[in-house]
Parts: structure tokens; C-alpha cells; sequence
């Protein structure tokens, strides 16, 4: 098990991608962070990493992506063996419910509201450290 933590971030908005790294730079966790800006890039990217062996220990994804939404792209990773074994926080403005309902029953671990203040989504990611630091000590260990 290598220390380090591979983070896929599946985000369209800069500032939000901002945050993000900002946030996990205050992590305990050692990491290092990919960033693609939409769900099509996002699959690319997955399939060329499940091909060499790099899959990301993690993946920080929006749901209102362009090209293919966050939902269409848990519905592919679910579908596929390899894929499904990464885990992924949800991280989005929607509080719909059935946003909610649908990210769960494509296996998203977790799913996280961006508030709208700095301070409350710097607080959101040091939960997301914790809970991460936790699924990828177990997955690494299985």
C-alpha cells in the first residue's frame, strides 16, 4: 500500500476546483490530485488508467457535468467490474432527491452538498479527508 492517495476530480467550475484543492492541501492525508472538467473526460481517463493499472484510490465528482452528467457517469463505473471498486463522494449543489436516490443506487459512497460559503465547503472536505483515508486503508487492505 503506497501512502499516497489518488484523487480523480471530475469538476467544470474552476473555483469549485479551487476549493477542492485547496481543502485536501489542509488534508492529513499525502495526495495527488487529477482533474478532468467533464463526465466524458472523466470516463476517457478511467478506461486509460483501468488499462495500466493506475486507478485512482478516490473520485470527487460533480453530478452537473457537461458532455455526459455525473449520473451517467456512476451508471458506466457500476456496470463495470473494475470501475465499481473505486470509490466515489458526490460532490454537488443538488439537493434533489432523486439526484440523491440515483447516485446512491449507482454505488456513491458518499454524496456531499456544496454549500455556497468558502468556509462550509472547506468544512464539507474535511469530512470527505477522514472518510477517505478510512475506504482507501480498507480497499488497500482487501
Amino acid at each position: 500500500m503506497t501512502d499516497l492517495l489518488r484523487i480523480l476530480l471530475v469538476e467544470d467550475a474552476p473555483g469549485d476546483v479551487e476549493l477542492v484543492k485547496r481543502g485536501l492541501e489542509r488534508s492529513r492525508v499525502q495526495h495527488e490530485v487529477q482533474v478532468v472538467g467533464d463526465g466524458a473526460e472523466a470516463m476517457e481517463y478511467l478506461r486509460s488508467a483501468g488499462q495500466g493499472g493506475g486507478l485512482p484510490d478516490l473520485i470527487l465528482l460533480d453530478i452537473n457535468l457537461p458532455r455526459k452528467s455525473g449520473h451517467e457517469v456512476l451508471a458506466e463505473m457500476s456496470g463495470d467490474t473494475e470501475l465499481s471498486r473505486v470509490p466515489v463522494i458526490v460532490l454537488t449543489t443538488s439537493d434533489h432527491d432523486e439526484d440523491v436516490l440515483r447516485a446512491y443506487e449507482n454505488r456513491a459512497r458518499k454524496y456531499v452538498l456544496k454549500p455556497m460559503r468558502a468556509i462550509d465547503f472547506l468544512d464539507a472536505l474535511r469530512g470527505i479527508d477522514e472518510f477517505a483515508f478510512n475506504v482507501v486503508k480498507a480497499a488497500h487492505a482487501i
